[in-house]
């Protein structure tokens, strides 16, 4: 008989459990939660403190955002992993530790060896040139100019290599255009250039274009989803010209997806997801994102495998971007 309650108790816990992922660890989180950030201060660290926020909210515990900048973002990955997967060390994937780096061998691991928690932000790219350059009348135009006289425009992705630099080297190869790619430092020393006619056109983000929507004529924004259209007031995307440049979903973005260890025990993990899911669908978070310049992004655990797929094999392909321009370069130079 006894063995029998213990049975019937057991069966009713584990019911508890699929309905109400709370119930799995009823001491969990019982101290502050630390999230470790690949980068140094700045928009993208804002974005992040932003959610960080909303999920303390929902746990009832601090969310700290630890940074940890340095070789191209797996600095902070390799100081996750290292913990103990216990649950109270988040990681904030960025596509740059979590994909980029793995898919050219400076990392380990790949996308599939974390757990995933939920999706978080992205920021788009566009296609920019200054304001009262009359050269084209539109952004087609200024392809057609390039196809004809190749070599001859010159733009900034900021560093050479960086995956804006990929994102605008594949719609570059889209259209049959070789230009040259010029890096700075800085986006600001690349916008300064910009207005002032030593290069045609650069990238730039979302937030960057709010601060100064009166310096930049929007071109082409480098991705379809209608969130990060009305980011950039409507301007034409990729979607709304006719050639197919290949670039969908969270391929052409920065972005990313918050994880964990995947050692951490289960029912740790689903009290994350539900806090993250939770914070992620608040609509005065979504406005606070896109206040600053980022899209808030919807997908959930469920759809990691999916998505986060689909950006590596489009990763590859950007690749193949910028070795085709670098080939065509090297061509006008022998000439």
């Amino acid at each position: 008989m006894n063995s029998f309650k213990l049975v019937t108790a057991a069966a009713i816990f584990a019911a508890a459990l699929a309905v109400n992922p709370t119930v799995q660890a009823a001491d969990f989180p019982d101290r502050p939660v630390q999230t470790i950030f690949p980068w140094g201060p700045g928009t993208a660290m804002a974005a992040d403190q932003i959610i960080a926020d909303a999920v303390s909210k929902e746990l009832g515990v601090a969310v700290t955002l630890v940074s940890t900048p340095g070789a191209g973002g797996t600095k902070a990955f390799r100081t996750a992993m290292a913990r103990k997967a216990d649950g109270y060390t988040m990681i904030s994937g960025w596509v740059a530790p979590l994909v980029s780096a793995p898919a050219s061998g400076k990392a380990d691991w790949t996308y599939k060896d974390f757990i995933p928690l939920h999706s978080g932000v992205a920021a788009a790219f566009a296609i920019a040139t200054r304001v009262g350059d009359d050269r084209f009348g539109s952004f087609e135009e200024m392809m057609e100019y390039g196809k004809a006289n190749p070599g001859k425009l010159r733009y900034s992705s900021g560093a050479a290599g960086n995956l804006p630099h990929k994102v605008m080297a594949k719609a570059l190869q889209a259209y049959g255009v070789v230009a040259q790619v010029v890096p700075y430092k800085t986006d600001g020393e690349a916008r300064k250039d910009l207005q002032s006619g030593v290069i045609d056109f650069v990238f730039v983000n979302p937030g960057a274009y709010i601060a100064d929507k009166d310096g930049f004529e929007i071109g082409l924004v480098l991705s379809e989803l209608p969130a990060v259209k009305k980011l950039f007031d409507g301007a034409q995307n990729v979607e709304d010209v006719d050639i197919d440049i290949g670039l969908t979903g969270l391929g052409p973005l920065g972005w990313t997806w918050w994880i964990v260890h995947k050692d951490t025990p289960a029912d740790k993990v689903a009290v994350l997801q539900n806090a993250m899911k939770k914070a992620m669908n608040d609509e005065s978070v979504k406005a606070k994102l896109s206040a600053i310049g980022w899209t808030p992004l919807e997908w959930d655990h469920t759809q990691y495998d999916e998505i986060i797929g689909s950006v590596s094999t489009q990763i590859s392909s950007m690749g193949d971007g910028l070795i085709w321009e670098e080939e065509q370069i090297k061509k006008l130079r022998n000439k």
